[in-house]
């Protein structure tokens, strides 16, 4: 077992948290019991990973989509009250990280994405390097590389761009990165990913040529946080479970 405030501070260290100007706090956001012997991670900490890992005897659970979250409401109430009111009652510590496991270099969100598409990194752009580049290892049409991200992530993109264009530098960056757009076009990719799409992305990757891969808010964000409950199960000689709430968005 480990302690909690031991876990949470190399985690902390980990993923330097202090770099980020996050939309949401960083850490430990629920306080549970002191010590863990078994992490649950998940994409969200919603009503239905928070009982999943109640059954699945978790200690911990790790998420990239935590809570208070600025702008939002802060009255304890309603799905807050319920989510919070079941943790404490359970005596669960929840643990969140966002930017920071977006960006890692190589248990993120978008190392790990890359690695899971069979993309060759070269490095990362952008603000806090949220933006990794890369290339595939040959160039393949545009349709063929969105039936390749489907056979891989389980689930059918939204592809805009010529399909019978041949493409092999791309960017790519999880969860609702669609705002990079420009700094992946000032990049001189062929093809940017990420998991959503807004209405003016779509005339962006028409009129620049560079085409746009929308693969899925949560099946792009995955991956990061099953690779950081996995490192810190090894690192603590601890238990680690990926439960995977599956949402079409």
């Amino acid at each position: 077992m480990v302690k909690v405030t031991e876990l949470t501070h190399y985690t902390q260290q980990l993923l330097q948290v202090e770099r980020f100007k996050d939309y949401c706090p960083n850490g430990l956001q629920v306080e549970g019991r002191a010590e863990v012997r078994k992490i649950v991670s998940g994409v969200t900490a919603s009503m239905a990973l928070l009982q999943a890992a109640h059954l699945a005897q978790a200690d911990l659970i790790l998420v990239h989509h935590g809570y208070f979250w600025r702008g939002e409401d802060p009255r304890v109430v309603g799905i807050k009250r319920n989510r919070l009111a079941f943790m404490l009652q359970h005596n669960l510590n929840l643990l969140a990280y966002h930017l920071p496991l977006d960006a890692h270099p190589k248990l993120g969100n978008n190392a790990q994405l890359g690695q899971v598409l069979g993309l060759i990194h070269e490095g990362f752009a952008g603000e806090t390097n949220m933006i990794a580049y890369g290339t595939l290892p040959s160039p393949i049409t545009l349709q063929a590389f969105a039936l390749d991200i489907e056979s891989r992530l389980q689930r059918i993109p939204l592809v805009v761009g010529d399909q019978q264009k041949k493409v092999q530098k791309i960017a790519w960056c999880t969860g609702a990165a669609q705002g990079y757009m420009e700094e992946a076009i000032a990049l001189g990719v062929d093809v940017f990913i990420s998991g959503e799409i807004s209405e003016q992305t779509h005339h962006q990757a028409i009129e620049t040529g560079v085409s746009y891969i929308s693969a899925g808010h949560h099946v792009t964000e995955r991956y990061g946080v099953q690779a950081l409950g996995q490192h810190l199960a090894e690192k603590f000689g601890i238990a680690h479970e990926f439960i995977d709430i599956n949402n079409p968005v």
